[in-house]
């Protein structure tokens, strides 16, 4: 699978997380598409090297959206915010 695909499943998944989930902000937008293009990358890089499937599988595809949203949730689960209170 070609690189610029891998990032912008990437990007895609985290504009698709930030822009849909209630309680986001727009502003935190840009940070989302950074780290579901970052969480594509790696599992891309990681699939390859350790031989899960070649450059170009169809496996590339699902490894990638898998370590965006995989990346997202980490990222929310470290640094979920408390809920306001009223």
């Amino acid at each position: 699978m070609n690189l610029v695909v891998a990032i912008l499943i990437g990007i895609a998944i985290g504009a698709f997380v930030e822009l849909l989930l209630p309680g986001h902000h727009a502003s935190e937008l840009l940070l989302a598409m950074t780290l579901g293009a970052m969480g594509s990358l790696l599992a891309r890089f990681i699939g390859e090297m350790t031989g899960l499937y070649q450059p170009g599988d169809a496996a590339g595809f699902v490894a990638s959206t898998a370590g965006a949203v995989a990346t997202l949730l980490i990222w929310g689960l470290i640094f979920r915010r408390a809920p306001r209170r009223r």
